[in-house]
């Protein structure tokens, strides 16, 4: 590391030195690079494989990529709290979250690699679970890394580039994928992005080192019983987990089957081609909303409202999904869609930093908050496909995807600690 990590008091206070540009640049980098591990596999190659290894296997390419992907959501449930925790209570020199930044971003590429050599659908399986154990260790860290280190007050503009970091490595990862000429050389590349993205972040800026004396005594009855955060005691915090998993399932159900409802319902000449269609227009509102959104929330002070209507005009827009069944209505309803999660992403984000308990316990607890986002993908396949097939087909599933994300927004009312 380029420079001596700071005096270890200042890793369990409240932050108040706004941070620079500098460092919230390569802290986005860095998030950005870890997606792109993660969406380069899940949206082209590990496809590929699937449709590689079905053959003579005994399972559809669908069944095989399910079930791969599947097995890497639950270990992504628990990686990304059992890390977070991880790095609470380390007391390297490095500081606590830079060592499972570099740790976790340099499994993640050699676990992308390994993937580049499976054999079969076992090989296959594993290499990706390591890769979702891996990254989800330097997600954990970079996401604690801002309640460490940024006021409170800039957490909406600081969680606003994170957001737009995630969207473009999103894209960037599909991109290396597919530009790099090969199931191999894609996961090369993208395991070298997800690596070397890192680096600026963990070279230049030092980070907060705990004091062993502030260490809490260790049990592993006490390390497992600390992951279960108490609705009753920690009343806030229950609330805000609960609008965050409500709106993304309500997410979630929009897009899972998305195909199906534009060849289906629709009747669209080209599906695949208006799935990228509304992807675009959806990430385009997005990028141009994330920032601004967390920006204005940090200069008003206030969360809630902001939350709490863009989730409505989210609903808005995925009830017009189910009355407005157009060509011209999906391409309206994404365009809104994006601008209300735009907004959601970053002051939501902050919010989330907000409501956290202990200072002791950010990594763990943001993990815990995480389960919000990757819950949501395990549950929206079993409602869905019921709604679709027996209750109503897709106008119920997105009405019922609307009512879901409006009781998530009016849920944040609930929440008294924060404006």
């Amino acid at each position: 590391m380029t420079a001596a990590p700071p005096a270890a008091g200042p890793a369990l206070t409240e932050p108040v030195d706004r941070v620079g540009r500098g460092w919230t640049a390569a802290l986005s980098l860095a998030n950005g690079a870890i997606w792109a591990g993660w969406y380069g596999p899940l949206q082209i190659l590990l496809a590929s494989q699937a449709e590689d290894f079905a053959p003579g296997s005994g399972m559809s390419k669908e069944t095989m990529l399910a079930w791969v992907t599947g097995v890497g959501a639950v270990v992504s449930l628990v990686a990304n709290p059992l890390f977070g925790a991880l790095s609470d209570r380390t007391t390297s020199r490095h500081g606590r979250r830079t060592p499972w930044i570099v740790a976790g971003a340099a499994g993640g590429a050699l676990s992308l690699l390994a993937l580049a050599a499976a054999d079969g659908v076992w090989t296959m399986a594993l290499g990706w679970c390591l890769a979702q154990l891996t990254l989800n260790a330097a997600f954990a860290a970079v996401t604690a890394a801002v309640p460490d280190r940024v006021p409170r007050l800039q957490r909406g503009s600081v969680g606003g580039w994170l957001g737009s970091a995630q969207v473009l490595g999103v894209v960037g990862g599909t991109g290396l994928a597919m530009a790099a000429g090969g199931v191999g050389a894609g996961y090369a590349a993208c395991a070298v992005f997800s690596l070397v993205g890192v680096l600026p972040y963990v070279w230049k800026y030092a980070d907060l080192r705990l004091p062993a004396a502030d260490r809490p005594g260790w049990s592993w009855r006490g390390f497992l019983a600390g992951f279960w955060l108490s609705p009753r005691r920690h009343p806030d915090l229950g609330w805000a987990w609960l609008t965050r998993f409500l709106m993304n399932l309500s997410n979630a159900l929009v897009l899972l089957y998305l195909l199906y409802y534009l060849r289906d319902r629709l009747h669209h000449a080209d599906p695949d081609e208006g799935v990228l269609i509304l992807t675009a227009v959806n990430g385009v509102t997005l990028l141009a909303t994330v920032v601004v959104g967390g920006v204005w929330s940090d200069r008003v002070g206030r969360r809630k409202p902001f939350v709490l209507w863009s989730g409505v005009l989210m609903a808005v827009a995925t009830g017009a999904l189910a009355v407005w069944q157009t060509w011209p209505g999906a391409i309206v309803a994404a365009a809104v869609l994006g601008v209300g999660f735009g907004v959601f992403t970053s002051v939501d984000f902050a919010l989330m930093t907000d409501v956290l308990p202990k200072a002791l316990d950010r990594g763990k607890d943001l993990g815990v908050i995480n389960v919000a986002n990757a819950l949501p993908q395990v549950t929206a396949p079993a409602l869905a496909a019921p709604i679709v097939t027996h209750l109503g087909g897709y106008p119920a599933l997105y009405a019922i995807a609307a009512a879901i994300g409006l009781a998530g927004a009016l849920l944040v009312v609930r929440i008294k600690g924060v404006d």
